[in-house]
């Protein structure tokens, strides 16, 4: 088992490996053709056309995989929710068994590390070509060790997103709830708690509940019960909050999923943020009020989650 306490990314004197990129030639659900539908291009050199939508628009969706010795987390619902996603925004149904297969390409080819992250892209393709074929590419990097976050924990600083909870039935327009490329708003906001002295953000909703991060999923432990905002909020569901979710289950805690108000919220006992990338980060602060950090149940949930090869 990888030290979870050391940094994760190869030492400062030495080079990380080089990142590996997966081009998917056809995304779309039954327009594969001959050969196996991918191949591997070179990471260091142009790929993206300057006219693709997801350059000019932002108008693409992606997910982002972590990879723990060379095995991709949650790879299932990972792509369900990437269809889900693509769904959402009227894209082409994708043929996810290419689009599986071109994820584990790309972090099999991947020098051997204890964490990498494999970010999968898909856009709509090239502006003004009519019926264009998605652009879809995997690539697996190294990705930046969070050991000291897990250890000391990260401030937050709960921001309004201007929507109310029930946003994703009022506005489904609006594609709250899809994981889509357009993420201006969501560097603003970390722009703004570093402004205030923050790492990180909680979204709240217009009329006062707590939603997401800009790229993680919240859990608050009341008790022996832990807590996770519903995701009919218009919010993603979280990979790593259902597989942190399967470990408390098996370690005998409660998990819920409801509607929490901020000011519920402030009343828990720890609270964690969860992703991908950074796996679990324990909150030391909210708002200026402090919290506490259970070190050891944090490392417990970090051991299952690297612990899992599904």
């Amino acid at each position: 088992m990888t030290d979870l306490a050391a940094d994760a990314s190869p030492t400062t004197d030495t080079a990380p490996p080089a990142p590996v990129l997966v081009v998917i030639d056809r995304a779309r659900a039954g327009a594969r053709g001959e050969g196996p539908g991918w191949h591997v291009a070179d990471a260091t050199e142009p790929t993206v056309n300057v006219v693709d939508l997801g350059v000019t628009r932002g108008d693409g969706i992606f997910e982002a995989f972590g990879v723990v010795d060379g095995a991709v987390q949650a790879l299932e619902p990972h792509l369900r929710r990437l269809a889900r996603s693509a769904a959402l925004l009227d894209l082409p149904d994708l043929d996810l068994d290419l689009i599986r297969e071109a994820v584990l390409a790309s972090a099999a080819a991947h020098a051997p590390v204890p964490f990498a992250l494999t970010k999968l892209i898909v856009t709509r393709g090239l502006e003004g070509v009519p019926d264009s074929e998605p652009t879809a590419w995997a690539r697996t990097e190294v990705y930046e060790d969070h050991a000291a976050e897990r250890r000391d924990g990260i401030r937050v600083v709960a921001l309004d997103r201007g929507y109310r909870h029930d946003v994703a039935q009022t506005s489904p327009w609006l594609l709250q709830g899809a994981k889509t490329l357009s993420y201006a708003v969501n560097k603003s906001v970390l722009r703004e708690a570093a402004r205030r002295g923050a790492d990180d953000v909680l979204f709240v909703s217009s009329d006062g509940y707590a939603l997401e991060g800009p790229s993680a999923s919240l859990v608050a432990r009341f008790g022996d019960r832990f807590v996770t905002p519903r995701t009919d909020q218009g919010i993603l569901e979280g990979t790593t909050q259902a597989a942190v979710f399967d470990a408390l289950a098996d370690l005998g805690h409660e998990t819920a999923y409801e509607l929490l108000p901020l000011a519920r919220v402030h009343e828990a006992d720890a609270l964690w943020l969860l992703s991908s990338g950074r796996q679990i980060a324990p909150v030391s602060d909210l708002d200026g009020r402090p919290f506490a950090i259970d070190h050891d149940l944090t490392t417990s949930l970090v051991e299952a989650l690297w612990a899992r090869r599904d």
